[in-house]
């Protein structure tokens, strides 16, 4: 009787779903299998190695991610074409006007030429990091070519560097961008995380100003008295209303009766519009508000002076409380003209016009306000914004609270009865 021959060990089978793996004609190893895509959709992917095990590693990475339910990047583009669309289809639709230039300019100036050229599913955070850390170092007159378009070249074109870098604020802010561009990738499933969330850039310090003291506040409000503005000013320093809300307060919004106004728009120039009346800032900015009495009393003797100028000839009526001449729309960079030359007059140190409104708030503050109150009158969306910006106000009062203490401390010890005398009879105890 023959003996059968043994059965020869077969080939090692991969179960259903673990995917292929086999070695290609140019000696590396690829691996393929099906994992889940955008769409609630599956689709072959493939991936390769020098070795079947790292080819098989890259794998299962990918089918466990798959199974976790993380779609696959269908991303096939460039960072640079990701950018482009993601402007022209989705920022345009959810960003004011004037944000939306600044990102363009941001996009087009650093994000394009650091970043345009790699994959967009490729991109990772040390592509990040390392683009930031050479954008932070480099002179932006020579990387721009900004100094060859000058009349008289004063840096790289005159022979000498003269190495203008990007401000951290800055820095800060085209990070930002790249995280807002690449958060909205995530949410139309084109990638599977936001890379730039992981780039840590720290925190940069905020912009100094230096609020009008209680000195120059009344020596400012002195030498506008006689101004034809004047009304403006006093609402900007006795309200801290930002300079797009004051122009584009009408008539109608105000209650000179009850002394209450209602903040409703903003005035503001774009590049397709003009000077264009847009809705407030935030949420939080559209509020009412309470007129001091001062402010009543000026806005009611420049209605008086408008109904004057209205019955000359050429007078537009546009509702707004405060016009030019004609009766048109001021220009806010008009009104920071004539806001420094009236400084000028006054005498006083050069401020932005914006800083009035900080010096609204550094006063209230130094009077004792509560900052929720604050926040309400500054129209902030969050009570943590009014308490960042004016940080260094809540420092200088816990000093004048600390020194209060000791001198009451102080002033304790010395009067203080001498503890070898009688104590009184039936003292009170003390709870």
């Amino acid at each position: 009787m023959t003996t059968p021959r043994e059965a020869t060990p077969s080939r090692r089978v991969r179960a259903n779903g673990d995917g292929t793996v086999y070695q290609r004609k140019d000696g590396r190893w690829e691996a393929a299998g099906y994992v889940l895509a955008p769409g609630n959709t599956r689709k072959r992917v493939r991936v390769y190695g020098t070795t079947r095990k790292e080819a098989l590693a890259k794998l299962t990475e990918k089918i466990a991610t798959s199974n976790r339910g993380v779609p696959a990047p269908s991303a096939q583009g460039s960072v640079s074409a990701y950018l482009t669309y993601w402007l022209e289809a989705v920022a345009v639709h959810q960003l004011r006007e004037n944000t939306h230039t600044r990102y363009t300019a941001c996009v087009h100036q650093h994000l394009i030429p650091g970043l345009g050229k790699k994959k967009l599913a490729k991109l990772t955070a040390k592509d990040v990091r390392t683009w930031l850390n050479q954008l932070r170092t480099t002179c932006q007159c020579c990387a721009r070519g900004i100094d060859a378009r000058r009349d008289q070249p004063h840096c790289s074109a005159a022979g000498a560097c003269c190495s203008k870098r990007l401000s951290p604020l800055t820095l800060a802010y085209i990070h930002s961008v790249l995280k807002s561009a690449l958060e909205h990738a995530v949410r139309e499933e084109e990638i599977t995380r936001n890379v730039a969330r992981n780039v840590r850039t720290g925190t940069p310090r905020p912009r100094r100003f230096e609020p009008l003291t209680a000195d120059e506040a009344r020596q400012f409000l002195a030498a506008a008295r006689d101004d034809r503005l004047f009304a403006l000013y006093e609402l900007a320093l006795r309200t801290g209303l930002r300079k797009g809300e004051l122009l584009g307060l009408q008539w109608e919004d105000l209650d000179l009766r009850k002394g209450t106004a209602s903040i409703r728009r903003t005035l503001q120039r774009t590049q397709t519009g003009g000077l264009t009346a847009l809705p407030t800032k935030t949420r939080a900015s559209e509020r009412r508000i309470a007129l001091p009495s001062e402010c009543i009393h000026s806005l009611k003797e420049h209605r008086e002076v408008q109904k004057r100028g209205a019955t000359l000839e050429g007078w537009k009526d546009n509702g707004l409380v405060f016009t030019t001449q004609a009766g048109g729309p001021i220009d806010p960079a008009n009104l920071n003209r004539r806001f420094r030359s009236l400084l000028e007059r006054a005498g006083l140190r050069r401020i932005r016009f914006h800083d009035l409104r900080h010096s609204t708030a550094t006063l209230l503050l130094e009077q004792g306000v509560e900052l929720v109150v604050i926040k309400e009158l500054l129209g902030h969306a969050h009570i943590g914004v009014t308490a960042t910006v004016y940080a260094h106000v809540r420092l200088r009062l816990q000093c004048e609270a600390i020194d209060l203490l000791g001198r009451t401390l102080h002033n304790s010890a010395e009067t203080q009865p001498d503890a070898s005398a009688d104590p009184p009879p039936c003292a009170p105890p003390v709870r």
